[in-house]
């Protein structure tokens, strides 16, 4: 596996990397240097930031802390960046969508699932807007603002029953939690990783 990657025409600015989470083995490919990805104009535009191209602890996190057996099942990854869940989530048998705003990581993470001979359904999308009816929610550090918490809140029960986010513990994640414990029965099911299902009686 070679360090760099190179499409014929010079350096994409891709390194590999080998994760195992479980009993699952991905070859990925991601950006070296995520700051180079920092585009002026679209921060002013909607203050974007290149966030997609980290290797986030929470993304693991939430990797690791998904079901095992998956078979038959729907998950949506919301904000899913590089796409470490959906594609571990795929691995197990489920039927994933994953969503971002960012072109470039919806590229290559169809890039890696095929790498990976994974299928996954992977759209640009802005998940403020997005719909669809799954059987899981998951989600990785998309709490890093404000901002996000009432969208949220308003998406993820129309998703699906069942969510499951990781949140690395920054203020608007504690407020998401806060204000979500009235439309979910919230679990920790890891460190920092939660399950959020409907109250008992509720569907």
């Amino acid at each position: 596996m070679s360090d760099t990657e190179s499409d014929g025409r010079g350096d994409r600015g891709l390194t590999t990397h080998a994760i195992r989470l479980g009993e699952v083995e991905l070859a990925l490919l991601r950006p070296r240097d995520p700051e180079a990805l920092i585009d002026e104009d679209a921060f002013e535009q909607d203050e974007f930031l290149p966030y997609w191209a980290e290797l986030w602890p929470s993304a693991l996190a939430l990797a690791r802390a998904l079901p095992v057996g998956l078979t038959g099942q729907t998950v949506v990854e919301v904000g899913c960046g590089l796409g470490i869940p959906s594609l571990i989530a795929a691995a197990r048998g489920a039927e994933v969508t994953a969503i971002d705003w960012a072109a470039p990581a919806i590229e290559l993470l169809r890039e890696n699932a095929a790498r990976n001979g994974l299928m996954v359904k992977a759209q640009v999308a802005d998940w403020r807007t997005f719909e669809g009816t799954f059987d899981v929610a998951i989600a990785a550090d998309v709490l890093y603002e404000r901002r996000n918490v009432e969208p949220l809140l308003e998406l993820l029960p129309k998703l699906a029953p069942t969510v499951i986010l990781a949140e690395p513990g920054r203020p608007a994640g504690n407020e998401f939690l806060r204000r979500g414990r009235g439309l979910w029965a919230i679990e920790e099911i890891a460190d920092r990783v939660w399950r959020l299902t409907p109250h008992s009686g509720v569907q």
